[in-house]
């Protein structure tokens, strides 16, 4: 049988094949958003196996496994790696026309070279010759960001963590891969549960040096956090919500809520602080010239019997349908009336809505930035071929492909990068379609160019991130 994974894979015509690997196979990777530990970076981890790397803390395998009738124990439980690892081989093949088959197969031929396909029969191989490349230095943390060519890498923090790995790791001379905080606040927001949220204010206090008793230290406590974020090289937030809180309450109001949830007592208006908090937050943003983003649309941890065994952030999630466009103009409409609009990048999780967020984007641009408002790629469920070409379907009809800032991995993993070089194959296919089917001309040096600003150059000037060495004097094919 001929390699699944080839080098034209999902390349459907010369146009195409043409634009990938002349233009954008090489170009380095800009990860502005990832939920990469950032310990393991600093500490240039290296895996005890295949499993650790792959399999361990991946919820969308574990769903997969779990459907395919595979006990728990294998996929979060005591098993050992070898076990786990030949029960996601037998997944495998169950896998078909799901994208974690293409997944699979793309991370195995890279970084580890290995075009065989992964099924019971051929699992033993493979752990094992996995296993042996993980002990090349090559396969550490970094050496892993380094065989990706990943010039800068995004993780996602909490506003109370010291950022003492990021210092580490901004001491190195002349990184070849930049690692830099992202400001993610949620915590801020979580106050149903007021002892683990008094909890979090605590934290917060040791990470800020001051005490919080009020509502104006509690804001004072994150703005100095803020600043210590901007310090160490972060240049955007991020938020994860079903929506957009957009009912802010006053002043006074969210200091009489804050002296309640201070003294562990439920918020009257729970809803209506964190709508005050995240339109404050957006004002923090837009004075430090950062990018807002917001992960919209996910209802999380449906199942209260798996979360009382496994927690949170286990493979108990899904598409949530809840009402977008009302409040999420509120909030945009609230900043852009006083100028103090920050560059947003909204990422939806409902396929419904793709076109609710093209359009939206579209009522805030205001002339002063190319591109300052986007819909942002494809995000979690929608993290797929279908789901890659139907956001850029309804950006390209509603919007502007062209401005869009491409990529990110949004993953926990080091293998996760080949969704890089996925997407940007689908994006080099779809230009190659239109001229093929007489959408677009075939005119190679305005083709090129629109293949490589959504694959590197618009996110280096949209982020304006400090790339490591590997995206330095970076040059356009065209």
């Amino acid at each position: 049988m001929n390699n699944f994974i080839h080098d034209d894979f999902l390349l459907e015509t010369g146009v195409a094949r043409d634009l990938y690997h002349r233009c954008v196979a090489d170009l380095p990777i800009i990860d502005y958003h990832c939920h990469l530990p950032v310990e393991q970076i600093a500490t240039n981890h290296q895996f005890r196996s295949i499993t650790e790397v792959w399999l361990d803390g991946d919820h969308y395998k574990w769903r997969a496994m779990r459907a395919n009738g595979v006990d728990e124990r294998y996929c979060t439980g005591d098993a050992s790696d070898w076990e786990k690892f030949e029960a996601w081989a037998r997944t495998v093949p169950a896998t078909l026309r799901n994208p974690l088959y293409h997944w699979t197969h793309c991370e195995l031929k890279k970084p580890f070279g290995i075009t065989e396909l992964l099924n019971e029969r051929s699992a033993r191989s493979i752990f094992e010759r996995c296993n042996e490349q993980l002990r090349d230095p090559n396969f550490t943390t970094l050496g892993l960001l380094r065989q990706f060519n990943v010039a800068v890498v995004a993780t996602t923090d909490d506003p109370a963590d010291t950022l003492d790995h990021h210092q580490a790791l901004a001491r190195r001379p002349d990184p070849d891969t930049r690692v830099v905080p992202t400001w993610r606040p949620d915590a801020a927001l979580a106050v149903e549960d007021v002892n683990a949220w008094n909890a979090w204010v605590d934290r917060l206090e040791a990470a800020a040096g001051a005490s919080i008793a009020t509502f104006d230290e509690f804001m004072d406590a994150l703005e100095r956090r803020h600043a210590a974020f901007h310090e160490a090289g972060c240049r955007a937030s991020d938020h994860g919500l079903e929506q957009i809180y957009a009912d802010p309450v006053s002043d006074a109001e969210a200091a009489k809520i804050f002296a309640r949830l201070r003294s562990r007592k439920p918020a009257e208006d729970a809803h209506g602080f964190k709508s005050t908090l995240l339109h404050l937050f957006a004002l923090m943003d837009h004075g430090r010239g950062w990018v807002q983003q917001f992960h919209l649309g996910a209802l999380r941890n449906t199942s209260s019997r798996m979360r009382r065994t496994l927690g949170a952030d286990s493979g108990l999630d899904s598409i949530g349908d809840f009402e977008q466009a009302r409040p999420l103009a509120r909030f945009l409409d609230r900043l852009d009336s006083t100028n103090q609009l920050a560059k947003t990048i909204l990422y939806n999780n409902n396929p419904a809505d793709n076109e609710v967020f093209a359009t939206m984007i579209g009522n805030f641009q205001d002339g002063s930035v190319p591109g300052k408002m986007q819909q942002g790629a494809a995000w979690w469920f929608l993290d797929q071929k279908d789901g890659m070409e139907a956001q850029i379907r309804a950006l390209s009809n509603m919007g502007l492909f062209a401005r869009f800032v491409g990529m990110v991995t949004d993953s926990r993993s080091f293998l996760s990068y080949s969704r890089h070089e996925y997407f940007r194959r689908l994006v080099c296919n779809l230009l190659g379609n239109d001229v093929r089917d007489g959408l677009a001309p075939d005119d190679r040096e305005a083709l090129a160019r629109l293949a490589e600003d959504v694959s590197f150059f618009n996110a280096r000037e949209y982020l304006g991130l400090e790339l490591g060495r590997l995206g330095a004097d970076v040059q356009r094919a065209a």
